[in-house]
Formats: structure tokens, sequence, C-alpha cells
């Protein structure tokens, strides 16, 4: 099983620049299954979870292809016919995601059959909301050894649908009708823009993405079509944060800097400086020892929960106490514990932690819990003295493209070990 192996202490200086978003990248793919002609997704992250939805996708019957185009990374999707509507266990409990293959399986073919996803390490993240707003849309929901048998043999229509709390996937769900629908209590994430633009290009008429009220129009058919996938906002804010806890000046391109408006303004209050620019933004440090600030992580806008993890490696060397509450997932502390095998003074109550900055943080092995706990451990032991070696890596890669080599022309000292113990070369 291949380690990451971080000798802290080197500033970063230099460009890194941020992939397609991981978020959107695989919404957008399931969203092939709606039309018989081909879907060209440009800006794609080449990542394990984008691996594993194409390898999904293809066992439904979907020609995916990968390859280099002038746009930069790029992905074909055609499912000129549905060959199959079932997706197993032992391949959608490998990556929750794939559960939304259910609503545009059941809108172009009438019926699926598809594995619950089971739980997260993170936290319940029940489907209920999901089944719900396909049931609003007229599918007929059965239950059963761990199914999900949907049927639509009308296809899926207009409805009204308020949500009781915010849920994005249940709200990408819920955008797949055909007639009029309107969704109330949406969620507002720009993945669901990003969503609305691919939809809309490929023939569909949706608006309001990104605010609490979308409308559908039902159109008679979908068809092919090419779109670029958003900027990562978690890999832009990762990258932001190791740049404040390594020091130096790294300019992040191709980004968007008002999708993580709130992680900014926090890294301002600690004392990082951020500078936007026309494709991204900089971020630069001088050495001198930030200050500790409180974060609540929210829905978008607000600070994002797959940011916390990192923002709290930041804070572990941070002038001050800082306290972190989290919000949104029930279980998302679980990198705690491996950041205090590097010396980090945490405790936790419930949903809510509490950082004591150290002077400094010392290498030790770590092992990681889940994605975003894995690149918080690797942006700490960019500060640490000595050697942090972070395994259980397979959590990093489902999420983050590059990372070594995107962090080492910075100036990081950070390498692969491979499984059999030698490093990647």
């Amino acid at each position: 099983m291949d380690r990451i192996a971080i000798t802290g202490g080197a500033r970063l200086n230099g460009t890194i620049p941020v992939s397609g978003a991981k978020n959107s990248a695989i919404k957008l793919m399931a969203a092939s299954l709606l039309t018989d002609e081909p879907l060209r997704l440009t800006n794609m992250p080449r990542l394990a979870d984008t691996r594993f939805l194409g390898k999904l996708l293809s066992r439904l019957g979907v020609e995916v292809v990968e390859r280099d185009g002038a746009d930069g990374q790029e992905t074909v999707l055609h499912a000129a016919e549905i060959t199959s509507g079932f997706a197993p266990y032992d391949l959608v409990r490998q990556m929750r995601a794939s559960f939304n293959v259910l609503g545009p399986l059941v809108a172009r073919s009438g019926q699926a059959k598809v594995s619950l996803p089971g739980g997260c390490t993170i936290g319940a993240r029940p489907v209920d909301l999901h089944l719900q707003a396909l049931e609003a849309l007229g599918a007929k929901i059965d239950l059963h050894e761990g199914y999900v048998y949907a049927q639509a043999p009308r296809g899926l229509k207009g409805a009204e649908i308020t949500f009781p709390i915010v849920s994005v996937g249940a709200t990408e769900h819920a955008m797949l009708a055909d007639g009029t629908t309107v969704i109330h209590n949406a969620a507002c994430e720009p993945e669901l823009a990003d969503l609305q633009d691919c939809l809309n290009a490929m023939g569909a008429k949706v608006s309001g993405a990104g605010t609490p009220t979308i409308t559908i129009t039902g159109v008679a058919r979908l068809g092919g079509a090419t779109h670029a996938v958003i900027p990562d906002r978690i890999e832009m804010g990762t990258y932001a944060v190791a740049a404040a806890m390594a020091g130096g000046e790294v300019r992040l391109s191709n980004a968007r800097p008002g999708l993580i408006d709130a992680l900014l303004r926090k890294l301002e209050e600690a004392g990082a400086g951020v500078e936007e620019t026309a494709d991204g933004v900089i971020i630069r440090r001088n050495g001198s020892r930030l200050n500790a600030v409180d974060i609540e992580t929210a829905p978008f806008p607000g600070f994002a929960t797959d940011l916390q993890a990192q923002f709290m490696a930041l804070m572990t060397t941070a002038n001050g106490e800082s306290r972190i509450r989290e919000t949104i997932f029930e279980n998302r502390f679980m990198h705690a514990p491996e950041l205090m095998r590097l010396g980090a003074d945490i405790s936790v109550s419930g949903g809510e932690a509490r950082v004591r900055g150290v002077e400094r943080l010392e290498g030790a092995e770590v092992m990681a819990t889940d994605l975003r706990a894995s690149v918080s451990l690797v942006i700490a032991g960019l500060a640490a003295r000595g050697e942090t070696i972070v395994s259980r890596i397979y959590h990093l890669d489902r999420g983050f493209e590059r990372l070594e080599e995107k962090l080492g022309a910075c100036g990081a000292q950070v390498r692969r070990i491979k499984g059999d113990g030698e490093p990647e070369l």
C-alpha cells in the first residue's frame, strides 16, 4: 500500500494549477446517461473516483474515452444504449457518489436497480431525501435486500419539491425531471450551477441553480454537448492552506477565488496575505506566526466542511486557541488524533474542537482516515520538523490529482513510497 513521505521546513514558492472539480465531474459523468449522444467533458481531473465511476458507467453501457485534448484532459461519454440498469453493491459501496446513477437511469430507461451505498466514515449521509425527490417526480420506489428498485415507465414528471434540509445530492436528483419542476430549499453549491450549465448545453431548460429555488422546464429529449468542468474549490482551498502553513508565495491558477471566499477571509484574519488575480489567487506568508481564528462549517457560501480538516492543521501552530465547529457531518474530527501524533494540542467535544497552537510540530507516522483528513496530514507535515509519513493514501488519490508533483514544483520535499517500500521514481 502506497504512503507519502514529507520532510517539513521547506517554504513554498511557485504556481499550482487547480484541476477540475471532483464533486462536479462525477455528477456530470452520471448525466451522460440522459442522452444517446456523446457528452464531452473538458478540464477533467484524473482521480481514483472518476476512474471508478467510468468503470461503473461502462458496465451500464456507456462508452468512456479519456484523452488529452486542446483544452486539457477530457473525457467523452457516449451512452448510445443503456445495456444494464443494475449497479451492484460491490461497486456502489466503494464510492457513495455512484448512487447518483439512479436518477439518470430511471429518467432514461424507466427503471433501475441500484445498491444503497452503505456506511460512511464521516457520518451517516442517508439517501432518504434522494428517494423522496424521485417519488415526488413519479417514480415508484421499493427497498429490498439493500437495493433500491425504482420504476417510472412513463418517465419522471414535474413536481413541486420542498426539502426539509439542504441536500446537494437530492437537489441534483430532483433536477432530472420532465415537465415543470420547482425545487425549494435547494442546495446552493457551485457544483449545482455547473450541472445546470451542462444540462442546458444538452438542451435542458434549468434556471436558478446556485440559489434556494431551482426551476426545471421539461424538454422532449437531451442531446450531446461539450462542457468544461469548473475548477475544484476544495483543491484550491487546500493548496491555499498549504501555502499559509509552509510560508512563501504560491499562485493558484485556473482558479475562482469567489468559490472559497469564506476560507480566504479566514486566512486573512489569521495573518496570511491574499491577492486575487485575473485567473486565480496568490497566497503569501512571510514566516511570521499566524493568529488563531475560529471557524464554523456551513453550506455554501459558508466555510466548507471539506476544508475543515485542512484548516485545523493550519491552526495547530497558530498563536492562541481556535475553536472549530463542525455542523455538517457528525463524525468529521477523526483527523484530530492523527494530528496529535505530530504534537498538536487538540481537544474534541461533540461537534466542536479546540486547537491550542504549539510552537512546532514533530514528524511522525500517521494514518489517513478519509479523503480530506489525508491531505490535512500532508499539510501538517509541511511544517513539522523531520519526516512525516502518511499511510492509507488511497483516500488521498480519490480527490487530489498529482499532489506530490504540484507541491514538489513549489519546493516541498514530498515523495510517494510504493507499496513494496521503494519510493516512486
